[in-house]
This record gives C-alpha cells, sequence and structure tokens, in this order.
C-alpha cells in the first residue's frame, strides 16, 4: 500500500506526486523523490523495481522479508535492512523495512509492523538545511527513528528485571521466577538479534569506505552507531544478569529442598525413636519387669514423649525444624 510519494528540491518540499511521474522528478536537477510503502504488493513492488532501476535481488528480499539487518550495494543503490521490533500481547515481535537509497531517491518498504514514520517525515521537512543533504540523510533519519524505538524495549526489559530481582530471595517464589527469567532472556536475545547486525550496518557507513550517497552525512551515521552500542552493551549487561538471576534462583531451589529434606528427616528420626521404644515394650515377653507394673504403661509413654522431645529441641537448635 503506498503511503506518500513526495518530490523534494534543496531540502524544501515540492508536491505529492503520483508514482507515474516519478521519471520526470527524478531528472530534475537537485531534486530527489521520498517514496513510502507499506506491506507493499508484487505489483508495487515491480512498479517501483521499474520507476528507480532496482535490482531484482534486493526487490526480492524486500518481497519475501525475514531478512537479518544488513546493508547491501548494487551499483548506485543501496539496500538497508533493519529489524522493527515491538510489543504485541505481550511477546516482542519483529517487524522490517527495506530501504532503497539511490543519488536522487528514497525508497521505503515496511512489513509486518504498525510503527509508521510519518514522523520522519516531519521532522526531515523541517529542517531543510539537513534535507539539502538528499537521500543519504533521509537514510540517517529513518535509522534513528528505528533506533530510538529500541530504547523504549530495552527500559522494560530493565524494569522486569529489577523487579524479578526484588522478588529473587522471596520464599516461594524461586522456581516462578526462573519461569519470568527464561522469558525475559528470550525477549532480550529477540532484541540483541535485532542490534548486533545493525551495528555492523552502521559501521559501514561511516569512516573508511562510504557509500557515495552517505559521503555528506557521516557524522550522523557516527551518532547512530554509537547509540546502537550502548544498546548493545546494555543488552549484553542484561543476559549476563539474567544468567547470574538463573543460577541464584536455582540455587534457591536446592536450599528450599535442602531444607525440606532436612525438615522431613528429622520428623521421621523422632518419629523412628518412637516407634523403636514402642515396638521394644510391644514384644510381650513373659519376663519383661514393667509387664506387670503399675506404672509401666505410663511410664512407657513417658519415655517415648520424653525421647520426641528432646529429638526435637536439638533439631529445633539446629535449625532443622
Amino acid at each position: 500500500m503506498l503511503i506518500n510519494c513526495v518530490a523534494y528540491q534543496d531540502g524544501r518540499k515540492l508536491a505529492d506526486i503520483p508514482v507515474e511521474d516519478i521519471d520526470g522528478w527524478l531528472r530534475k536537477p537537485n531534486c530527489f523523490v521520498w517514496v513510502a510503502l507499506r506491506d507493499a504488493t508484487d505489483d508495487e513492488l515491480r512498479q517501483m523495481q521499474q520507476e528507480f532501476d532496482l535490482h531484482e535481488l534486493a526487490v526480492e528480499d524486500a518481497r519475501h522479508g525475514h531478512q537479518r539487518p544488513k546493508i547491501e550495494e548494487y551499483g548506485d543503490t543501496l539496500f538497508v535492512v533493519m529489524k522493527l521490533p515491538e510489543m504485541r500481547d505481550g511477546e516482542l515481535d519483529s517487524g522490517e523495512v527495506a530501504i532503497f537509497v539511490g543519488q536522487n531517491f528514497v525508497l521505503s518498504v515496511r512489513n509486518n509492523s504498525q510503527q509508521g514514520f510519518l514522523g520522519v517525515r516531519e521532522r526531515c521537512e523541517r529542517e531543510p538545511d539537513h534535507l539539502k543533504q538528499g537521500a543519504g540523510f533521509v537514510l540517517y533519519a529513518l535509522m534513528d527513528a528505528v533506533v530510538d524505538r529500541y530504547f523504549p524495549i530495552l527500559d522494560s526489559l530493565e524494569t522486569d528485571l529489577e523487579k524479578i530481582e526484588s522478588q529473587i530471595f522471596d520464599r516461594g517464589a524461586a522456581k516462578w521466577n526462573i519461569q519470568r527469567l527464561y522469558d525475559l532472556k528470550r525477549r532480550a536475545t529477540v532484541l540483541r538479534h535485532v542490534v548486533a547486525p545493525l551495528l555492523e550496518v552502521a559501521g559501514k557507513l561511516h569512516g573508511g569506505r562510504v557509500p557515495a550517497v552517505c559521503s555528506r552525512s557521516q557524522e550522523y551515521f557516527r551518532d547512530v552507531h554509537d547509540h546502537l552500542a550502548r544498546i548493545n552493551g546494555a543488552i549484553d549487561g542484561i543476559r549476563d544478569t539474567i544468567a547470574t538471576a538463573i543460577q541464584v534462583n536455582l540455587s534457591m531451589v536446592t536450599i528450599e529442598e535442602s531444607e525440606t529434606t532436612k525438615r522431613l528427616a528429622a520428623y521421621a528420626a523422632i518419629f523412628a525413636v518412637s516407634t523403636a521404644l514402642a515396638g521394644i515394650w510391644g514384644m510381650n515377653f513373659e519376663n519383661m519387669p514393667e509387664l506387670k507394673w503399675k506404672y509401666g504403661y505410663v511410664m512407657a509413654l513417658a519415655a517415648i514423649a520424653g525421647a520426641a522431645g528432646v529429638l526435637f529441641w536439638r533439631f529445633r537448635r539446629a535449625g532443622w525444624l
């Protein structure tokens, strides 16, 4: 679906144009065209391929999606893929945006994502001095907007981790915490798979050999690279903390099970002594002196209760009960 198709010249918006007129606007000096598509159909991609002379392999990647974040050069055209993670029904899902950048055009194809880029276009139009840099600056603005959307997800991961850490020593919560930690680790891994490859992509757009279309905006791409490096470092820190928390929770489970085992062993010892005494006096041999004693029954019960009481006291002092 076509979102918008706009022509710019010298950093200022000229007009919203129909797709059929793109070729004519591309011929004008200091002019570039910015087209945005969402969940594009095969016909729309085929039309864009003809208008901008896009490489068929890049168009094929944009059509099928599910690409790893990457940057590829096809002649004078740059092809960039970025992931668009967002929370859906409590799950972290990843949409995707494929961006084609030439000397006088930008084409963005967004798939499986509700997050639009209208705010990016408005921002660029408010900064005509920057927009004069052409398609390269638009690519930076799109990348910057995508990276900015990673920060709320990162904050959410850190908040959830802090909540779990605050409950990590609560009695009986260890197993539940492990389940939550593994869910958190999975979300952190999804975000890491989004950020780490994009960090490599941003590194290719500043310093060293830079694609010609981005040569005038290197310092902006350096800023994007710095943000990604900070996010990637934070993700690694979260993953390390999660791993430590899982180990602590497993230790807590072991301790709780050990406490239960000790408690059961203590009660078993108490009842074992009582059972042994009752078994001895229950043999009913003829020559057992206490069988005909007036207070034999009472004294037997007292001996059993006394032995149980002493054992209970000792186990209580040892922390087993």
